[in-house]
């Protein structure tokens, strides 16, 4: 069912659990994803973020399917809008029913960052996620040593009103090992000053063991792309090692249902 994004995190914040957010790049992402999502019987985020949206030359058509199918899930699904840099996306997502949107202002100076990203909670009136600072290995030009500073995320909470923050505690962006080095005593130290809940980024390079225990140090938006496409990739692999294969559905049915598997497990490893 389609739920406003603020329900799912507003819920596992209070008690101290995971929401899986998950990024979809074509239909078959979204539907592995709520498919695991139901086996596992727990929320998850479905989100698109602007380069797949410009993949897809628009938001419009992947982005009403991945409404649609929200709709149809048995269980809670939110549609997300993910490191959007443009407002007129953000708009565009909030047009089309989205529950919520990260609007990513990180690259500009942080007075300009305030300005711009507390514009967009005032007008948008959805759940909105930004980010402070930088989160390693984005587009390749954030320091893979970043840290967010608890006392400037508080106050950057307070100037722009965001609802959730995305913090640098020791992730980067597309990591193809899962052995990045988490900070759980700077996660502890950043729930205890931001009032709104904590968004980790880069989450496919953290082991099973680290998701658990950055949940119990504070997290609670996990956000995990590369390990899906990792696993969707493998499979297609696998099936097209038989070279008479042709027609799409033959690879991207195993893919879709690797997905599924692999959210499922996640989602519970994040409960």
């Amino acid at each position: 069912m389609l739920t406003p994004t603020a329900e799912i995190i507003s819920a596992a914040h209070a008690a101290g659990r995971g929401v899986g957010a998950f990024n979809v790049i074509q239909v078959e992402h979204a539907q592995g994803i709520v498919a695991g999502a139901a086996q596992a019987g727990l929320p998850v985020i479905l989100q698109i973020s602007e380069n797949t949206v410009d993949y897809h030359g628009g938001l419009a058509a992947i982005g009403a399917a991945c409404l649609e199918i929200a709709r149809e899930a048995p269980v809670p699904v939110a549609v997300h809008l993910d490191h959007a840099t443009r407002a007129d996306l953000v708009d565009r997502a909030v047009e089309l029913g989205f529950g919520s949107v990260m609007f990513d202002a990180s690259a500009l100076p942080y007075e300009e960052n305030v300005a711009a990203t507390a514009e967009v909670v005032r007008r948008t009136g959805v759940f909105v996620e930004a980010e402070l600072g930088e989160i390693g290995g984005k587009d390749g030009v954030h320091a893979p040593g970043a840290r967010t500073d608890p006392a400037e995320a508080a106050a950057y909470v307070a100037a722009t009103g965001v609802h959730a923050l995305a913090v640098a505690v020791g992730t980067s962006h597309a990591m193809l090992t899962r052995d990045a080095a988490l900070d759980f005593r700077l996660i502890a130290e950043l729930r205890a000053a931001v009032p709104v809940p904590l968004v980790l980024h880069g989450s496919s390079g953290v082991a099973d063991d680290g998701l658990t225990q950055a949940v119990a140090a504070g997290m609670t938006k996990i956000n995990i792309a590369t390990h899906l496409n990792k696993a969707f990739t493998a499979e297609v692999r696998r099936v097209l090692a038989d070279d008479t294969t042709v027609d799409p559905r033959k690879y991207l049915r195993p893919a879709r249902t690797a997905v599924g598997a692999q959210v499922a497990h996640l989602l519970r490893v994040l409960h």
